[in-house]
């Protein structure tokens, strides 16, 4: 009798890990069946959507085509800038960066950084200590500023593209799985260069079993009767460069938004969220050259130059160029401030949650003032 108790026992005990090992199989199966489902429901939901509907990342959601449209790619501290600049090789490419609310996207071949001088050492040593140069993207039509610290994940993707060819892409995810940023391929004559790449930077574990952080809460604002605001405003006054502001912000422990409510008088203008489409329909019909900056924390992407087709569609006010495309969630915009910093105007548009979404300059000569269209674009915003 004890015998066939423990003999029952025994079955009991394997039949609950057959099943735990058939539960742990299904849950990686379901999350491909999900969205495939999902897919086939909504056939025009972007991956970072579909991620948030299934509640997983889209990294994660990435990696379910591991082995057929997704390869793994090396993860050390590194590699994402390692990756970036072979990818200096690919020749014409579309470049994609996007936020919660914005997304840009800018097609032509990146430029590298022009040699000094220096002999091969001395150029590593250089850029050794600029960790967030990747060879180039300064200026031209690619133009990227690097913070290659939060880039985490990558991954190479080859798959039928929306025109029926074949498209292949790199794609860079933080810890958290979000995605920072995207390379399309568009020169048909570099797909060799593109294998090669990725059989370089193959990882060696080409499972969807990544380490995704769960992202941090907000940091807690500071309370402005803690901030010095005198000698904050002082320092915006005393600005030089418009590129001292993420230093002067930081220094004194602010948010973004917090700065511009504590800012001098006269320098940070409210105005309508809304303004976002007066300032691209003015832009594209007044011919005023403009830059417009994206960034998510781990990269900003900026294009420089006219605008020509705007629109709305799909829940996004966007440009539609053929070598530039902005797409902003602008109903999800709930501020809008004209800034002057350094002796430069821009205009910024906040989201809900008090994020940058995108930014606005006037398209200058070095050293030469800004172009008057531009101001006067700016100046004839609704204000809030």
């Amino acid at each position: 009798m004890k015998t066939h108790r423990r003999y029952t026992s025994l079955l009991a005990l394997s039949g609950a890990l057959i099943l735990g090992m058939a539960s742990s199989h299904a849950s990686t199966a379901t999350l491909a069946e999900r969205w495939n489902t999902l897919r086939a429901e909504q056939p025009k939901l972007g991956i970072r959507d579909a991620a948030k509907q299934l509640s997983v990342s889209e990294a994660e959601l990435l990696a379910t085509g591991i082995g057929k449209t997704a390869t793994r790619l090396a993860d050390s501290s590194s590699a994402p800038r390692e990756i970036m600049r072979r990818a200096l090789d690919l020749g014409k490419v579309m470049a994609l960066t996007r936020n919660e609310n914005g997304v840009i996207e800018v097609t032509g071949e990146a430029t590298r950084i022009a040699k000094q001088g220096d002999d091969g050492a001395k150029d590593a040593e250089r850029e050794a200590r600029e960790l967030n140069i990747a060879g180039g993207y300064l200026g031209g039509p690619i133009d990227l500023r690097f913070h290659f610290a939060k880039w985490k994940h990558a991954f190479a993707v080859v798959q039928p593209g929306k025109d029926g060819a074949v498209s292949r892409s790199l794609q860079f995810f933080d810890e958290n799985g979000t995605a920072v940023h995207k390379v399309y391929l568009k020169d048909d004559g570099k797909v060799a260069v593109f294998d090669k790449l990725v059989a370089d930077f193959r990882h060696p574990q080409q499972d969807g079993k990544l380490a995704i952080v769960p992202a941090a809460p907000k940091a807690v604002e500071t309370p402005d009767a803690s901030v010095d605001v005198k000698e904050f405003q002082q320092a915006w006054k005393d600005m030089s460069d418009v590129h001292q502001f993420n230093r002067i912000v930081s220094e004194f422990k602010l948010s973004r938004e917090q700065a511009l409510r504590l800012a001098p008088a006269g320098v940070a203008t409210k105005v309508a969220p809304q303004a976002v489409r007066q300032l691209l329909e003015q832009a594209a019909a007044k011919g005023v050259p403009i830059m417009a900056f994206v960034g998510n924390g781990a990269v900003t992407q900026i294009y420089s130059g006219k605008v020509n087709k705007v629109q709305e569609s799909a829940g996004y006010f966007n440009v539609l160029d053929p070598d530039f495309n902005l797409h902003l969630r602008d109903k999800a915009l709930k501020a809008g401030y004209v800034l002057q910093r350094a002796g430069v105007t821009s205009v910024e548009f906040y989201d809900d949650k008090g994020e940058l979404v995108v930014t606005f300059f006037g398209v200058r000569e070095r050293g030469k003032p800004q172009p008057q269209p531009w101001l006067d674009l700016a100046a004839a915003l609704p204000k809030a």
